[in-house]
């Protein structure tokens, strides 16, 4: 019976769960507009261990979710995660964002692609079949009018995440359907961090780093 603390960072909703069994059991989280991680993730922790009244020293994991998203997201999360391994003395593990994302769609038919909003027309985007079993791997792309449309022709196919608003502007087919307003949680998280413990599928602490998917690159700011 494996108890987990969740980490989400990707995106701007901070959020932390303790899950058992895969079912989530104290869900804290921030999904404001801003970035809010790194005034708010420990405070959510300890308030996570709080309300389950447990001790950190309880726990049999940490998860964190490795990206792709925001690079100071991410940072904030796996540094997190990491220091809170080194000091328990748990393993590291680590879950696909973009996985995770996919499970907050419960389909009996079609595909599911979580989407993650990148620079300008671009996204980060899997496929999911309604399984959740992947069918395209996560990759960085261009958005145009012609986006998916082999796969809208004999699918219906479910958009969800940040990437969303960018892509209903130019993909128009029938067989879309676009789930606004949702970004990661560790609320998901719980089920794939509790089976890759069952596996022992766990990483090594002190060389994981986030999948940031591309490099990261400064933007000045204006005068």
């Amino acid at each position: 019976m494996a108890l987990i603390l969740n980490i989400e960072t990707a995106t701007t909703n901070c959020s932390v769960s303790l899950s058992k069994d895969g079912e989530t059991l104290v869900l804290k989280e921030d999904n404001s507009a801003g970035y809010s991680h790194a005034e708010t993730l420990h405070v959510f922790i300890k308030e996570a261990f709080e309300a389950a009244n447990i001790n950190a020293s309880e726990i049999d994991a940490v998860a964190v979710s490795k990206g792709p998203g925001s690079y100071t997201g991410l940072r904030i999360g796996v540094s997190s995660a990491k220091g809170l391994c080194y000091a328990l003395n748990k393993p590291l593990i680590s879950v696909s964002t973009l996985e995770s994302l996919s499970q907050q769609v419960k389909i009996e038919e079609g595909m599911i692609i979580p989407m993650l909003d990148a620079r300008r027309m671009e996204v980060y985007s899997a496929i999911f079949n309604s399984n959740h079993n992947i069918i395209r791997n996560v990759k960085a792309e261009v958005l145009t009018e012609d986006s998916y449309t082999e796969l809208l022709k004999e699918n219906k196919v479910y958009f969800i995440g940040s990437g969303v608003t960018k892509t209903q502007q130019l993909v128009k087919h029938p067989n879309a359907f676009f789930i606004e307003s949702k970004l990661p949680s560790a609320n998901e998280m719980g089920l794939l961090s509790d089976l890759k413990y069952k596996k022992s599928d766990i990483e090594d602490v002190a060389y994981f780093e986030p999948y940031y998917l591309k490099d990261f690159v400064a933007i000045k700011k204006k005068v």
